[in-house]
């Protein structure tokens, strides 16, 4: 069975989450959102392209840091309503220059920095 992209859950704003996950190492690297168009985008491309809610445009992961994310591996959860994609990344994930969004732990109550940015 083909798959389409408007089967998917969306919000109101027509997004879907969209969580990045190394397809080697299995570290969550970033969250953010997709619109149907950038689902087919990235399915047709095997380039993740996500949604820029402050730009209000097509975002290809990459395109201007180099920092690319070539899609390996794309699923959809059990109510359809977040995707995991699952790829090969480039450089950092991060737009603050670390590998994963997610550097930041709350332990003992105090915010802790886990990585800095690479160089």
């Amino acid at each position: 069975m083909p798959f389409d992209p408007e089967t998917l859950v969306y919000n109101d704003a027509g997004l879907i989450p969209a969580i990045a996950q190394d397809a080697e190492s299995d570290e969550v690297l970033m969250m953010a959102w997709m619109t149907a168009e950038a689902v087919r985008r990235t399915l047709e491309t095997g380039r993740v392209t996500y949604w820029s809610r402050s730009r209000q445009a097509f975002w290809v992961k990459g395109e201007s840091s180099g920092h690319v994310q070539e899609l390996v591996d794309f699923r959809l959860d059990c109510d359809r309503d977040c995707l995991l994609v699952r790829v090969r990344q480039t450089g950092p994930a991060c737009h603050t220059n670390r590998r994963s969004c997610f550097y930041t732990a709350v332990r003992d109550g105090a915010e802790i920095e886990l990585m800095r940015p690479e160089d």
